[in-house]
């Protein structure tokens, strides 16, 4: 499929279906759209009169255009009030012109989108997000996966001639967002701490990164008794991933992203029970997938930073080796915990890579992970937890966010409840009382951090979602590549 940008006029382009924005209060046809109503027998007023639109946002109304007519189909897009347009508006109403475009059966589609803010790069970028994302289909895993139906072949972004760049970017940005989805819509018996060191051994090889992937006695050596710990009931080893981006000459920055890459969680003896949503635990490890995602298209783009790529990947499983609660583990900055909660266990293998991250003396440290379940109480399915005690940080991913159309939320840091977390016996718990437990979670992280700038993202519920959601098909969404990706392009 082609996404291809050019100065056609409304009223000359040709094709399968012309997809038209159109904002709440201009219901009355002005201009070139006026003109090409009239062009077309007064079609595109009457489909607004008989289907009773109203511009609202992401709505979408389709019309067969008479035989002899260049265009066969006209698509109107809500874009809902003027002054509330953004890109990440653009985005959504780009998504659903492609879904009602796929379900019509279109192969030559033409886009006409108003341009955001004298933006024509940006505004080009997020419509070719929005095409491409909802686009991907994930049938990897099904005996017949061919799409019967007519695909879309050629899109024509109407008035933005010249913005080819603007199209590779989001290409190259996607191409991270879909290795992510697939990471995590993958089984635990597909992706696993063995495949997913071999996709990161894929992605350095591919764009010409540095890769080291430490074994078990590596990390052993290195004191990483937390992550350790957690690995001990796998039949599977163990993966230290650390993956880096490094650009030619000097970088302005040096960067961290640290990603939970738990394959499969069972809960170790304290078991998921019934109920629990176990069968969904192929997606623990969501940093990680979004980590490599990140990789993937940073690796593209090429700013001029150094990034660095890291997952302690494990599954937590339950054997004769498993960790018990009640065991003390010592994470590799010499801090003691009492496993007080053995499903609290991707805590534990990013201790271990905290400590890592801040060794490398970065500028910044982020880390990413589905956390906890409270963190999805508090928050729901669409928002993600942000928690740091640097305000520069907190203020580059809310403005990073903002503009990828993921949602980001701040909570607390608040100090008095790591009380809950205090051990008789050791350093700490790794688990601490029920109520605020995204809070302990983020302070029990805290204890890694020595002085590095540094934020935790929990985005235990962002990570899937059950229906279509803008520009997310029901599944996994690749949450939240688009902001890592953003927040490193902007310290460039």
């Amino acid at each position: 499929m082609e996404i291809r940008t050019t100065d056609t006029a409304l009223l000359d382009w040709t094709g399968d279906a012309l997809a038209i924005g159109i904002f709440e209060e201009a219901l009355e046809l002005q201009g070139d759209l006026a003109k090409l109503d009239e062009k077309l027998v007064g079609i595109i007023k009457e489909l607004i009169e008989e289907t009773e639109f109203k511009g609202s946002p992401n709505t979408t109304v389709v019309v067969r255009v008479g035989s002899g007519s260049p265009i066969r189909k006209i698509i109107l897009v809500g874009l809902g009030k003027q002054d509330n347009l953004s890109l990440d508006s653009l985005r959504l109403a780009a998504a659903a012109v492609t879904r009602t475009a796929k379900q019509q059966k279109v192969k030559t589609l033409g886009i006409s989108l108003p341009q955001f803010n004298d933006q024509p790069a940006a505004t080009v970028q997020v419509i070719t997000e929005g095409i491409l994302l909802t686009l991907h289909i994930d049938n990897r895993f099904k005996s017949d996966p061919e799409d019967k139906g007519a695909k879309l072949e050629q899109v024509d972004l109407l008035g933005f001639l010249g913005q080819e760049a603007a199209i590779n970017k989001a290409e190259q940005i996607c191409d991270g967002v879909i290795l992510a989805r697939e990471l995590v819509a993958a089984p635990a018996n597909a992706v696993t701490p063995i495949t997913l060191a071999e996709t990161a051994e894929e992605i350095a090889s591919q764009y010409s990164l540095s890769l080291e992937v430490l074994e078990q006695e590596q990390c052993d050596n290195l004191g990483m008794g937390a992550f350790l710990g957690v690995a001990k009931a796998s039949d599977l080893p163990p993966k230290f991933i650390h993956l880096t981006y490094k650009p030619e000459g000097t970088p302005s920055r040096k960067l961290a992203i640290v990603g939970k890459g738990l394959t499969f969680d069972s809960g170790g003896l304290n078991i998921k029970g019934a109920g629990s949503g176990i069968e969904t635990m192929k997606m623990d490890m969501g940093g990680a997938a979004a980590t490599l995602g990140a990789a993937k298209a940073i690796a593209q783009l090429q700013p001029n930073v150094e990034v660095h790529f890291i997952s302690a990947a494990t599954e937590n499983m339950i054997s004769g080796h498993a960790m018990h609660p009640g065991d003390i583990l010592k994470a590799s900055n010499g801090k003691t915990i009492e496993v007080n909660n053995t499903d609290a266990e991707g805590r534990l293998t990013l201790a271990d890579a905290l400590v890592f991250a801040e060794k490398l003396e970065v500028d910044a440290i982020v880390d990413l992970a589905t956390l906890t379940g409270a963190c999805v109480t508090a928050l729901g399915n669409d928002i993600g937890g942000m928690w740091s005690a640097d305000e520069s940080l907190i203020s580059q991913f809310k403005t990073a966010a903002e503009a990828a159309g993921e949602k980001l939320w701040q909570m607390p840091i608040e100090e008095k409840y790591f009380e809950g977390m205090k051990s008789p016996i050791a350093d700490m718990k790794n688990a601490g009382p029920r109520p605020g437990g995204a809070i302990t979670a983020t302070l029990f992280l805290k204890q890694f951090v020595k002085e590095t700038p540094w934020v935790h993202l929990d985005i235990a519920g962002p990570v899937w979602t059950d229906k279509d959601n803008g520009v997310n098909n029901a599944g996994a969404t690749g949450f939240p590549v688009r902001t890592l990706v953003n927040w490193v392009l902007g310290e460039a």
